[in-house]
C-alpha cells in the first residue's frame, strides 16, 4: 500500500493564503508552507519516480526544491495586473527529459481547495510544434481516434483547452477532427477530489490515471519526434 503524502493541512494553508495573500503573512506562516505543502509535495515527487518510470522512462520526477518538478509558490507579477505575490495552488509537473531542448508533453498535478485535477499533454505549444501535431492528426486520424476516443481514455480523461475560432491555415475545414485541429493546446484533464488526494492510495490511483493516457501521450511524442 502506498503511503499518504498530502493531508488536509495542505488545503487549509492554501485557503488561508488565498485570504491573506501578502508577503508579511506568508513570512509569518512560511514554516506552515514548508511543513504542510512543500515537504509533502517533494516527498510525493520522490516516491512517484518509480511509478512514473514504469509508465515511461523518458519523464522525470525531480524532487529538488528549486528547478525541479514542484512549481514555485511565488507568482511572476511583472506583466500581470494582478500583483498578489503568491499562487494559491500547488503545481507538480513531470517533464519530458528533453523538455529543456524542445516543447514536449508532460504530466501535471494541480492541488487547490475545491479545484484539484490532473493533466496530461502539451499546453500552448509554439506554432511549429502545434503544426506538427495537427499534421500527425491528419496523417493518422485512426491513431488519433484510438488515442482520444477509446473507452480506457475517455473513462478517465477529457480533452481540454482553448481553441482557434477558425481551422488553422492549410488544414481542411471539413476534416472529421477539425475541432481537434483547432485546439491551441493538446491536453486532457481529469478532476480529483480532496479525499482522493489525501488518501493513502493516491499515488497508485494517479499512476493508473496517467497510464490510461499512454496512447494519447505516445501519439503526441511521436508527432513531435521525441521518445515515449
Amino acid at each position: 500500500m502506498s503511503s499518504r503524502h498530502f493531508t488536509p493541512a495542505l488545503f487549509a494553508f492554501l485557503r488561508d493564503l488565498a485570504q491573506h495573500n501578502d508577503r508579511a503573512w506568508f513570512q509569518e506562516n512560511k514554516q506552515r508552507y514548508v511543513d504542510d505543502v512543500q515537504e509533502p509535495a517533494l516527498a510525493f515527487i520522490a516516491d512517484f519516480a518509480e511509478p512514473l518510470r514504469r509508465i515511461s522512462p523518458h519523464f522525470r520526477a525531480d524532487a529538488r526544491v528549486q528547478g525541479g518538478s514542484l512549481f514555485r509558490i511565488y507568482r511572476d507579477t511583472r506583466f500581470s495586473k494582478d500583483k498578489t505575490p503568491f499562487k494559491t495552488n500547488t503545481g507538480v509537473h513531470f517533464r519530458h527529459e528533453r523538455a529543456k531542448d524542445v516543447h514536449a508533453p508532460g504530466y501535471y498535478l494541480h492541488l487547490e481547495p475545491g479545484g484539484c485535477y490532473a493533466g496530461v499533454g502539451l499546453w500552448l505549444p509554439e506554432a511549429a510544434v502545434a503544426r506538427q501535431i495537427r499534421q500527425a492528426i491528419v496523417d493518422d486520424p485512426d491513431g488519433w481516434r484510438r488515442a482520444t476516443r477509446s473507452r480506457p481514455f475517455t473513462e478517465v480523461w477529457e480533452l481540454a483547452g482553448d481553441s482557434l475560432r477558425r481551422p488553422p491555415r492549410g488544414f481542411d475545414p471539413d476534416h472529421r477532427f477539425v475541432e481537434d485541429l483547432k485546439r491551441r493546446s493538446f491536453i486532457a484533464t481529469c478532476r480529483l477530489t480532496q479525499r482522493e488526494v489525501t488518501s493513502s492510495g493516491f499515488s497508485d490511483a494517479l499512476a493508473r490515471r496517467f497510464r490510461a493516457a499512454t496512447p494519447f501521450m505516445r501519439f503526441l511524442c511521436r508527432a513531435i519526434d521525441v521518445e515515449f
